[in-house]
């Protein structure tokens, strides 16, 4: 692959269009708070996986590693600065899935493994379902738009599907030997010039993510400094981050930070192993790639590797799109309030639709 060619984002949009079009792998993305589009070509329909991450391209990661972490091959890459980006007007949508009653019963049975003490923490989702008359292309321009903040992506392949997003969270990025993360937990409604309030609960557990990041990378960094928690905008909500850096022992490889960082606690839980079982056991649809991350790896333009969490996301199937929701539950946690948590994430991909 040669280093990615600047390309007027018109050409960009087309070829991405054309490659959806004739089932060709493809993803599109933008960096959070950055104006240049790249999207990446793969000239052939195989699917390639990475154990390693030690080859060149665009990962997307399933929520449980064994399912396999496709590899989109950079055979062509292209970039383009964004202009005029609209914002939208909002409109209701019908969505379907299951509801309240499901999901304050799931929320229950998890307080009381907590409660007896097999957990600590555990995220708890449920999957929405929508009609919709928009292509995906059209999907990423509103949320390029509107998520200047977020990760913004289109993935496409002919094998597994497409998916788009504006995700919030970091799950690492590596550049010139050095290491970001961050810390994220926490959920509350913006309201315009309104400051968030947080409770108790939001913020045991934003310091649960960060304890755990502390224990689980320690021992593979040579320096690790974790911020104070801050409030930070992601939409239409609030959420509590604190930022996370590091510089790796020598002997570190990239897959042994993926594997000490994900699932997140804010994704996942604590201990993690047991959260996840209790997921994969109890809610009632397989999350695959919700949940998991995305991004750049090892990028030759800079080296970088830029990956992230893959929330605030949707599959969209023909005129069919499956958006996902959830919440992190503690022993302080609020069957009623965390239901009313799902209502308020899913506003963010629904407004879109």
């Amino acid at each position: 692959m040669h280093y990615p060619e600047n390309k007027d984002s018109q050409y960009i949009f087309e070829r991405i269009g054309s490659s959806l079009e004739n089932e060709r792998p493809c993803a599109m993305y933008r960096k959070p708070n950055e104006e240049v589009v790249t999207a990446i070509f793969q000239s052939n329909n195989e699917l390639y996986t990475t154990k390693d991450f030690l080859e060149i391209g665009f990962v997307f990661a399933p929520f449980s590693l064994e399912e396999g972490v496709v590899l989109i091959r950079p055979d062509e890459c292209y970039r383009s600065k964004l202009t005029n980006q609209v914002k939208l007007n909002t409109k209701e949508l019908e969505v379907s899935g299951f509801g309240k009653e499901e999901h304050i019963l799931l929320v229950e049975k998890g307080i009381e493994e907590i409660q007896v003490g097999h957990l600590k923490k555990v995220v708890l989702s449920r999957k929405l379902e929508a009609k919709i008359s928009k292509s995906p292309i059209a999907i990423f321009k509103d949320l390029l738009g509107n998520y200047s903040n977020a990760f913004c992506y289109l993935f496409h392949h002919p094998k597994v599907g497409t998916w788009c997003g504006a995700t919030p969270e970091t799950l690492v990025k590596i550049k010139e030997g050095k290491l970001n993360t961050m810390s994220l937990a926490g959920t509350l409604p913006f309201e315009e010039n309104v400051e968030p309030k947080w409770g108790a609960k939001e913020i045991e557990e934003q310091q649960m993510v960060s304890d755990h990041i502390r224990n689980s990378l320690g021992n593979l960094m040579e320096d690790l400094k974790i911020g104070q928690a801050e409030s930070v905008r992601a939409g239409n909500l609030w959420h509590l981050r604190s930022g996370v850096k590091g510089v790796p022992r020598s002997e570190t490889s990239l897959l042994n930070i993926i594997e000490s960082l994900h699932p997140t606690p804010a994704v996942c839980g604590i201990p993690t192993k047991a959260a996840q079982e209790f997921i994969l056991q109890n809610e009632k649809y397989r999350r695959t790639f919700y949940t998991g991350f995305l991004g750049e790896l090892n990028m030759p333009r800079d080296g970088e590797t830029s990956l992230f969490v893959n929330l605030r996301c949707m599959e969209i199937k023909g005129d069919s799109v499956a958006i996902f929701v959830g919440g992190g539950i503690t022993a302080g946690s609020d069957p009623e309030k965390e239901w009313i948590e799902t209502q308020n994430k899913s506003k963010t991909m629904l407004r879109i639709l």
